[in-house]
């Protein structure tokens, strides 16, 4: 057996859950464990049961081991956001960053997963999993919005190692995959035409409900040329945003949030 190093030991870990539960037609917290970096605040709302996301480790970096589980009961309605950012920074040889995310939305329940951007530096290592299970009339909304370093700070990335999937199902059945890997110089890639033609921020974003097709040529409207808007089938719609900065993807996806959310976006991303 070889002996333990420093190497092997991860910089941060950081665990959170929580679930909601409906009562009086209000939703409240039903379980809620949080430990190391990741801390949930609940601010006062009406009838939506939010928490807010916070890494008190400032970032993720190699060896990093985060994870989250959110659940909303049957009849509740929860969201999940992050106070801002994440960042993921430069890791030593040989080291990964991984951050595990499960949600789960009983029947006639919501939920709203809406982190604010990750933001990939050079040299970050960073793996990325979130796995969704949707009962029959459960209800959800995701973004998952990324950016390839700072635009405005000169910053590109030739260094980089990013794993990505996301994994949707319904009732066991899967209805949504997602898959990106970028590895090495991957301002190169991006500047590829058939790539991202030379954008450093995208989103991913993922409606699940009975007035998805309803949506389809509001969405499209509102996205405009920046992606694209499909209908997976009545009631899923995606979408994929590509711009060259930050700034330019929230002016494309402020609205269809606005509008996914009846104008309900957590109070966080107007910050």
């Amino acid at each position: 057996m070889r002996p333990v190093t420093s190497l092997d030991q991860p910089r941060a870990i950081g665990a959170a859950l929580v679930s909601s539960k409906a009562r009086a037609g209000q939703s409240h917290i039903d379980k809620l464990r949080q430990s190391g970096a990741l801390k949930l605040l609940f601010p006062r709302s009406s009838g939506t049961l939010e928490a807010v996301l916070i890494n008190t480790a400032g970032g993720i970096t190699g060896g990093d081991v985060y994870s989250i589980d959110a659940q909303a009961g049957a009849g509740s309605e929860l969201r999940v956001t992050t106070q801002a950012a994440e960042r993921a920074y430069r890791a030593q040889p040989g080291q990964t960053g991984t951050m595990t995310t499960k949600l789960s939305v009983s029947n006639d329940a919501s939920l709203q997963w809406l982190p604010q951007e990750t933001i990939l530096f050079e040299g970050a290592a960073l793996t990325r999993r979130l796995d969704v299970d949707l009962d029959e009339s459960a209800r959800f909304l995701m973004v998952e919005p990324v950016l390839f370093g700072r635009r405005a700070m000169g910053e590109d990335l030739h260094d980089l190692r990013f794993d990505d999937r996301v994994d949707i199902r319904r009732n066991g059945t899967p209805i949504y995959r997602d898959g990106v890997r970028l590895l090495g110089d991957v301002a190169a890639q991006l500047d590829r035409p058939a790539v991202a033609a030379g954008a450093r921020a995208m989103a991913n974003l993922v409606y699940v409900a009975p007035d998805a097709a309803a949506l389809l040529t509001e969405l499209r409207g509102l996205i405009g040329t920046a992606g694209g808007v499909s209908l997976l089938n009545d009631t899923v719609l995606v979408a994929r945003i590509l711009a060259p900065d930050g700034f330019t993807l929230r002016r494309s996806l402020l609205p269809a949030l606005d509008r996914l959310t009846t104008n309900r976006l957590p109070p966080s991303w107007r910050l």
